[in-house]
């Protein structure tokens, strides 16, 4: 299902980062710095490695185009690079000197985030390369940061154990204990799980730590209803404490890399474990998916970073919701429904739709008028949820009856990409399709309905590689 495909060992320490941007996969160490790669052949970058910082470096990431790198360090510096011209566009230092534990780009590029060892937050214009508004924690290190989807959230952990929750001000909203031991790492799954009337979000979100767990929680925050963060299951497999956690692009897995030296990879959607990597000699204290590709890094203390493929045979997301797709939607019992409601984020109708004994059959055959009518679901957003999800159910089915690996199939056309493009969205498309879009559309994402950063397309070549040796191997 998942195979090793190379191995990058260029580093002279603890790897303790890992990042991907359409086209590059950056890596950073405790030795100092920060190397780049081609995700074509994963050669090193002719001006990599960058050298700057002084110390050690804890935390490398991309803008959203790609064409920004950030790293922080214990030097106590977060610096911007160009990602393909490897030149130091600005260093920006902590307040106070701290050391500089994370940072994270916001979804629109105009912010980065630094949080640092004396608890302190900062929020910098990227633009200006100016300090934009602060904040602190009481309780620890900040070590691990991640914007909303929208942009209108960021989420912090400290090494105290809090989850804490900004406004776009750096305002607190909220702030609870997540795992008593300390928080490790957090991340937000990149789509919203459900939208709707009055500008309404809601998020998923994982955090993991020293306690050996990982917590799902779902995040909602609108101006007139406030904000909530509620705990929502935990995901085990660890024995030992977990350092890192990354969703995939699409949302629907999770990886995870821990002190017992193994990775996992979670089927969101039925929580349940798809792979356990354990290729790595010393504790794994980063990972990361590529966007939209078939592609994962995971680095380690043993100062490698090991590049893995998923087979290209059959679809990613193999077992778990996948496998009950298999045996035919229409077969599910009410049970069945009842969990697919779950993972969609639904759970406030599964009462609804076991009162009204909505199986498989039943389920394929609903429609926003007997939504409204039948079931008696009165928001026009939940409803309009409801029709999306069943409609990706529906699509997921044609691609598995098709043979047809779902990544591989153009979310506008629901056809085999033969020229795909990455949007600004972080998703791959057809370029006719996406063009088409964009010129009817204008700058929303087909994916989120968010507003597109930018309405450039980056050609997809690894993608298109992995297309044309599906198409070699299944086409005589």
């Amino acid at each position: 299902m998942v195979k090793l495909i190379r191995t990058l060992a260029d580093h002279g320490d603890d790897v303790s980062c890992c990042a991907f941007s359409p086209s590059l996969l950056a890596t950073c160490s405790l030795d100092k710095t920060i190397r780049l790669y081609s995700l074509s052949d994963f050669a090193e970058l002719p001006h990599s490695p960058l050298k700057f910082h002084t110390y050690a470096v804890h935390c490398c990431c991309f803008s959203p185009s790609g064409h920004v790198l950030a790293s922080c360090s214990t030097d106590g510096t977060t610096v911007l690079w160009g990602a393909h011209s490897g030149q130091s566009l600005a260093v920006m230092e902590q307040p106070g000197g701290s050391p500089v534990r994370v940072c994270c780009f916001s979804p629109d590029s105009a912010y980065l985030a630094s949080g640092a060892a004396d608890g302190s937050v900062v929020l910098w214009n990227a633009q200006s390369y100016k300090l934009y508004r602060c904040g602190s924690v009481k309780d620890g290190s900040l070590v691990a940061c991640t914007f909303s989807p929208d942009g209108s959230l960021l989420v912090t952990g400290s090494s105290g154990g809090d989850l804490t929750v900004w406004d776009d001000r750096m305002r607190c909203l909220h702030s609870e204990k997540a795992h008593d031991l300390g928080i490790t790492c957090c991340d937000f799954a990149p789509q919203p799980l459900s939208g709707g009337e009055q500008g309404f979000q809601f998020y998923r979100l994982a955090s993991c730590g020293q306690d050996c767990e990982i917590k799902l929680w779902f995040v909602s925050f609108t101006r007139a209803l406030g904000f909530e963060l509620k705990y929502k299951s935990t995901l085990r497999g660890h024995c030992a404490p977990i350092l890192a956690c990354a969703f995939s692009h699409d949302g629907q897995m999770l990886v995870s890399g821990s002190v017992d030296k193994s990775v996992i990879i979670y089927d969101i959607a039925t929580q349940s474990v798809l792979h356990t990597l354990t290729q790595h000699t010393r504790y794994v204290t980063t990972c990361a998916f590529a966007p939209n590709t078939l592609l994962l890094a995971t680095g380690s203390m043993d100062k490698t970073v090991n590049i893995w493929q998923f087979d290209l045979e059959t679809p990613y997301q193999a077992g778990g919701m996948n496998d009950q797709l298999k045996q035919l939607v229409e077969d599910w019992s009410e049970e069945d429904v009842s969990t697919w409601l779950r993972a969609q984020g639904l759970e406030d109708l599964v009462a609804i739709f076991q009162m009204n004994n909505i199986d498989g059959k039943e389920l394929l055959h609903l429609t926003k008028e007997s939504l409204a009518g039948d079931l008696k679901i009165e928001s026009l957003g939940l409803r309009s949820k409801v029709m999306r999800s069943i409609e990706e159910l529906r699509a997921k089915m044609d691609s598995l009856s098709s043979g047809i690996p779902d990544e591989f199939i153009c979310p506008i056309t629901r056809e085999l990409m033969k020229d795909p493009v990455i949007a600004s969205d972080g998703y791959s498309y057809e370029r006719e399709a996406m063009e088409n879009w964009i010129h009817k559309k204008k700058r929303t994402s087909p994916m989120t309905n968010l507003v597109l950063p930018s309405l450039v397309l980056t050609p997809n070549r690894t993608l298109k590689m992995a297309i044309n040796r599906w198409l070699e191997t299944h086409q005589k």
